[in-house]
């Protein structure tokens, strides 16, 4: 039986080496430049040390969904290029500027605040985000001409520097995709006949990196898959030659035998069916352990996958072992490399109804994330 060390209730343990062999796994199998997205704390992993792994393995820049997550980066050490694409409405750039961080643009009124926060001896780095039928954010086809025209006076000026084009794909079908990218060719023809020249296009994120190989387009803008996850319902990560980043875990608070009958947590929705020993883990919906996964979400407790019992609670829930000896300090994995014989997040991802790029992006602060290299 594995024991947690002393004094530690939870941790999130997080194999950069992982990440280093994902990215250089991926950019040998795409065959294409790398874009590694660390938006929202790395998924999970922690932002920093996510760029760091991820530079190292090979990635030629970062990328995030907000400048304040760009300027994280730039705090803990990294200056490689940085794309931040998702702005407040009125965002004010100077800061981003100051930082070398490189905008990704999606309307008229950000590619002037662009412009206006850059200068002939400092221009603003730029990619031009383009709307390709998924409905969100991204310059509108019938705007092309007018924002590509006025981008390309702004590159005249100096203020800024068109460096790249991109849109992302909604991974229905492989048609839809293509359909998709269709129009992305159509965008850059745009841009082309307005003088722009950017040198890197990127439409395919983990999904279609992998599974559509015409969307590579010499660059890929990879996330999930970095971290070891699989972002298909019919492929593991092991299919994919991939090493999942991330063990969950934490260590039994406390042992109770019980009669045949008990109940467990609120709501018993779970009761004992006979003489059992019940475990208590230090974990809950605070820490991001989903509640929806009540009744279902695997624990793997000294070899062996045993299931939630009952409610999750805000900081704790309750796993029903049987006559299975169990001890307080002992390991309770949630879910980490499922070749190591515990449950992966997808695990989690089925018994939440969800999927398991949130189960490992919902983890939180309150957890201790603990960094190792394999």
């Amino acid at each position: 039986m594995t024991r947690m060390p002393e004094g530690v209730a939870r941790e999130a343990v997080i194999d950069v080496g992982a990440i280093e062999h994902n990215v250089r796994h991926l950019a040998r199998v795409t065959d294409s430049e790398v874009i590694a997205v660390v938006k929202a704390n790395g998924y999970g992993h922690g932002a920093v040390r996510s760029g760091r792994a991820a530079l190292a393995g090979g990635a030629a820049r970062l990328a995030v969904a907000d400048v304040g997550e760009a300027l994280e980066l730039r705090a803990g050490g990294i200056d490689a290029p940085v794309l931040a694409w998702l702005h407040a409405p009125g965002a004010d750039f100077a800061q981003a500027a100051a930082a070398y961080i490189e905008l990704g643009v999606s309307s008229l009124d950000q590619l002037r605040a662009a412009a206006a926060a850059g200068s002939p001896e400092r221009p603003v780095t730029v990619q031009l985000k383009v709307e390709t039928g998924l409905g969100r954010n991204g310059i509108a086809p019938a705007d092309y001409g007018t924002v590509f025209a006025e981008a390309a006076e702004f590159e005249r000026q100096g203020a800024i520097r068109v460096v790249g084009i991109f849109s992302h794909l909604s991974n229905t079908s492989a048609d839809d995709d293509r359909t998709a990218l269709s129009r992305f060719t159509v965008a850059q023809a745009a841009a082309g006949a307005a003088g722009l020249r950017p040198t890197l296009r990127h439409i395919a994120a983990s999904h279609a990196a992998l599974s559509l190989p015409e969307a590579r387009l010499g660059c890929v803008r990879l996330g999930v898959a970095i971290y070891g996850l699989s972002p298909f319902d019919d492929r593991s990560s092991a299919d994919l030659g991939l090493r999942p980043a991330m063990t969950l875990r934490a260590a039994v608070a406390a042992v109770r035998r019980v009669p045949a009958g008990q109940g467990v947590s609120y709501g018993y929705l779970h009761r004992t069916t006979s003489e059992s020993t019940l475990a208590l883990i230090s974990m809950g919906y605070a820490d991001g352990v989903p509640r929806a996964a009540s009744g279902a979400g695997p624990v793997s407790i000294g070899g062996r996958t045993f299931r939630v019992a009952g409610r999750i609670a805000m900081d704790q829930f309750v796993v029903d072992v049987g006559d299975v000896p169990v001890a307080v300090g002992d390991e309770a994995v949630l879910f980490g490399d499922p070749t190591t014989g515990v449950p992966a997040a997808t695990d989690w991802a089925e018994a939440a109804g969800t999927i398991n790029y949130e189960i490992v992006t919902r983890i939180g602060p309150r957890v201790p994330r603990r960094e190792v290299r394999s």
